[in-house]
């Protein structure tokens, strides 16, 4: 995806803050869904290949883990990091797979980005095998302080309703797969059988300046950095990080929610 809405300008800084986190919940997703030697695993959303390289891990030699990105950009800096994994460009509604493939499809807090999660969820289903466990983590419903302060801020140089439209346009279904009864439903109504959701809470330690950074790889960073411009981006930063500086102590530790699922592909 092209222009501030993808991730291609802000992969290194992607890499560097939010890798150490999503490792955690990466983790937690394959124990979960219970990826083991020799199995096939398809990670939809990939990244930088965080939840990729915890497959592959998982599956030893004798298995397979690939991952799946539309961004170039992400997908190199993965490779640099993460040297062996398997990255390919593709998009999630249009996966270069058979059917039948996978024994496990992950997406790792990606499905609110899609265009069309009902589109995209029948393509990661149509390559598991029957009897495929299709496994997903998405943020849930929290806002905390860390979040209305930067939020502030860029409204600040925005407006509230523009913001609002931003997001949407980045992360047109935020809000259902924050809602742990909407995901499963989804999840079910896409013909997946039996369905689990659990929300666990996640405490991540970092500094000022590495949380700021990233909020600025964010949907609403992104935007900003994208309206403002460079000279104006580099005064905006300059406020944000003595703005949290001022309010907050250093390091920090930022609580988040986070919402496992996972869904069986029917055998019949």
């Amino acid at each position: 995806m092209n222009g501030w809405r993808g991730y291609d300008e802000v992969a290194e800084t992607y890499e560097r803050v939010h890798a150490p986190r999503t490792s955690l919940v990466a983790a937690d997703l394959v124990s979960e869904a219970k990826v083991g030697p020799g199995q096939r695993v398809l990670d939809v959303g990939a990244g930088t290949g965080v939840l990729t390289a915890a497959a592959q891990e998982a599956t030893g030699p004798d298995g397979i883990a690939a991952g799946v990105d539309p961004s170039v950009s992400m997908l190199v800096v993965g490779k640099r990091h993460r040297d062996g994994i398997r990255l390919a460009a593709a998009e999630a509604i249009d996966l270069p797979f058979r059917d039948a493939t996978f024994d496990v499809v992950t997406a790792g807090f990606v499905l609110s980005h899609f265009t069309k999660y009902d589109t995209a969820l029948f393509d990661m289903i149509r390559v598991l095998k029957p009897g495929g466990l299709l496994a997903a983590a998405t943020w849930a419903e929290t806002e905390d302080e860390l979040q209305t302060t930067w939020r502030g801020l860029v409204e600040d140089v925005t407006t509230k309703e523009m913001l609002d439209d931003a997001i949407r346009r980045a992360m047109p279904w935020e809000e259902r797969f924050r809602d742990p009864a909407r995901l499963e439903d989804t999840l079910r109504d896409a013909g997946l059988h039996p369905v689990r959701v659990e929300r666990r809470e996640y405490r991540f330690r970092m500094s000022l300046d590495d949380y700021v950074a990233g909020r600025e790889t964010t949907a609403s960073g992104r935007f900003a950095r994208d309206m403002l411009g460079p000279a104006g981006w580099e005064q905006f930063r300059e406020r944000a990080h003595a703005a949290f500086r001022e309010q907050f102590a250093d390091p920090l530790t930022d609580f988040r929610d986070v919402l496992l699922a996972f869904g069986t592909k029917p055998r019949d």
